[in-house]
């Protein structure tokens, strides 16, 4: 039986250089505990082997269906052409440095089935190293607060493909946050919700391109000061879970368009906390994060869902 005739889900991940991580990753969507989807792979002109791995994955499994672009397309338009080229009518977005825990899709699949008020299902997560260490820990009260970030992770997320191409697609006009863009416009045509259960697993490293866009982000002499103090935040949240000192200290006296106030000189004293002991910084903002996550809980039940709000 070919499972990828007529798939319930079609699984889309760009690639770009992202070999030490890769195996973990694929292998986290090959052992789901559902099993009938196709794995739509893109090599966004990878230069590390990735490209040569993809291959040798793709001869032993049918189920992934392997495609090259010669040329660095970037985020945005490489997400895109991955997702053109799935088939089924909900489409689950994997990042290649990340880990999908074993029940991720099938339950995405058995909430999504039922519910076609819903347009983007992502799951809660926790933060592991590039040792597959976990260091930082679920994180339930992301979904009490009122924000204009996803509480998840983008590659966390299942969406409709009818509402992606309406809505067409990623805007490759984004420089960074195209998921996040992507997320605000499909809020407006039916409900994105987040399941509390952590069913994926973040990977800091010192190659993400999360942390490049925070280094690209903090350098930009134009930006708001709302933005560039989450450029800082995101910057130096990247390095510090990685296990580096988050090296924000130079820059941020250094930015004269920051403004300052209580948020800001919040940031300002935990980058010189990071900067003299990013070890002791590392612990308290674990044990900070558990310990609201077990506030949270009171509130926030396992298994629910939990409808995202802009702030």
């Amino acid at each position: 039986m070919n499972l990828t005739a007529n798939p319930l889900i079609s699984v889309v991940m760009p690639v770009h250089n992202a070999l030490p991580f890769l195996d973990e990753s694929i292998s986290s969507i090959l052992e789901q505990t559902l099993s009938n989807f196709e794995f739509v792979i893109l090599d966004d002109a990878s230069t590390d082997g990735s490209d040569t791995l993809l291959r040798e994955w793709s001869l032993r499994d049918k189920r992934i269906h392997l495609h090259q672009s010669k040329k660095r397309l970037g985020l945005a338009a490489s997400s895109n052409s991955v997702v053109a080229r799935a088939r089924a009518p909900l489409v689950a977005r994997m990042d290649a440095d990340d880990i999908a825990h074993p029940d991720r899709l099938i339950r995405q699949w058995n909430i999504m089935k039922d519910r076609p008020d819903v347009v983007a299902l992502g799951t809660l997560c926790n933060g592991i190293n590039a040792d597959g260490r976990e260091v930082r820990p679920r994180d339930r009260w992301r979904l009490l607060r009122r924000s204009a970030r996803i509480p998840f992770p983008h590659g966390s997320v299942m969406f409709r493909r009818e509402v992606f191409d309406q809505l067409g697609g990623y805007n490759e006009g984004v420089t960074r946050g195209e998921d996040q863009d992507l997320f605000v416009r499909m809020a407006v045509r039916g409900r994105v919700l987040t399941l509390s259960d952590a069913l994926y697993s973040y990977r800091y490293h010192s190659s993400n391109a999360t942390l490049f866009n925070g280094i690209r982000a903090v350098g930009e002499n134009h930006s708001q000061n709302g933005d560039a103090l989450a450029a800082f935040y995101m910057l130096g949240a990247m390095r510090l879970w990685a296990g580096e000192p988050p090296r924000l200290l130079e820059a941020m006296i250094q930015k004269k368009s920051l403004h300052w106030n209580a948020k800001t000189l919040m940031i300002l004293v935990s980058a010189m906390w990071g900067h003299a002991s990013p070890s002791t910084l590392r612990l308290f903002m674990r044990l900070s994060i558990r310990a609201r996550d077990l506030l949270a809980g009171v509130r926030v039940k396992n298994g629910r869902l939990y409808e995202w709000r802009l702030g």
